[in-house]
């Protein structure tokens, strides 16, 4: 590392560790008698090209590690009832361990309205009203947590160490799917939690006294080094659209802090592995299996 370039806070090691201990679960169970493979089932209802990308993206990898996919395509046409029915099936069933409700929906539709008919044990990506609510009620060990918040823990974990009790960080950005639960899951830990968003006056000074801040608006190049300290810890879930292709986090590269998250590869590798962990988690709540 050059004098001045922060730790970069990959999330690759730590994404493999994870996916050993869910290759170990679905191993065993692909060992049964009979043979039992856990189903995941990703929905659209939209039209969105990137939601159809990532759908074939996450197939290659549940295929790859033995893990049915299945995917329930509405179409862009799909009425908030069709949704609704679908989901409510799904939930249902005992045959589906894992739902997966693709973001964004069609215009008109409405994500809140839909995720409430998504059993919450197979929530995989821990975003039900269900999983949130006991995550705010500090009930953490029955809930399917929400793995990009849950990477942010991790990264936190791996520079600043085991115990993050009486640290202080920054979630600028208060979203439903990172910064908001976020918030509930540092402050379970015992951290001390400013919560800032994008239009926060004097971001720099609220900023100074903390240990780390976690940025995850959606707005690139909005943490910049007028707004960090050297002592900080950056972790960046931001992820936005480059004109020319890839992507970009909402911190600015190479800030003069202590470590930061690169976007790609820090958070991401990450999220998707906890995702699989949590399918695991779901199969074993769902089978009245012990539960770590």
């Amino acid at each position: 590392m050059h004098r001045g370039e922060p730790l970069s806070l990959t999330g690759k090691y730590l994404a493999e560790d994870v996916m050993t201990g869910v290759r170990a679960a679905l191993a065993d169970w692909a060992q049964a008698t009979p043979p039992f493979p856990p189903h995941l089932v990703s929905v659209l209802a939209s039209s969105d090209p990137a939601s159809a990308v990532y759908v074939d993206a996450k197939a290659r990898r549940a295929r790859k590690l033995g893990v049915d996919f299945s995917v329930r395509d509405l179409g862009a046409e799909a009425t908030q009832a069709e949704l609704h029915a679908l989901l409510d099936g799904l939930s249902a069933e005992g045959s589906v361990h894992g739902i997966m409700l693709e973001l964004p929906l069609a215009p008109g539709l409405d994500a809140d309205e839909a995720l409430l008919h998504v059993a919450h044990r197979k929530d995989v990506e821990g975003l039900t009203p269900g999983n949130l609510g006991l995550i705010a009620a500090g009930r953490e060990p029955e809930a399917l947590l929400p793995p990009t918040p849950r990477s942010v823990r991790f990264l936190l974990r791996s520079v600043l160490g085991d115990d993050l009790s009486g640290l202080r960080v920054a979630v600028v950005g208060p979203g439903r799917t990172v910064g908001r639960p976020l918030t509930f899951m540092l402050n379970n830990r015992g951290v001390t939690v400013t919560v800032c968003n994008e239009h926060t006056r004097d971001l720099g000074g609220v900023l100074a006294g903390v240990d780390a801040v976690v940025v995850a608006v959606g707005r690139a190049g909005l943490l910049g080094p007028e707004h960090v300290q050297p002592h900080h810890v950056v972790i960046d879930a931001g992820i936005n659209v480059k004109a020319g292709g890839g992507v970009e986090g909402d911190a600015l590269p190479n800030l003069p802090v202590r470590a930061q998250s690169p976007v790609p590869g820090g958070v991401g590798p990450l999220t998707s592995a906890l995702m699989y962990q949590n399918l695991v988690r779901a199969v074993r709540l769902q089978r009245g299996e012990p539960v770590e």
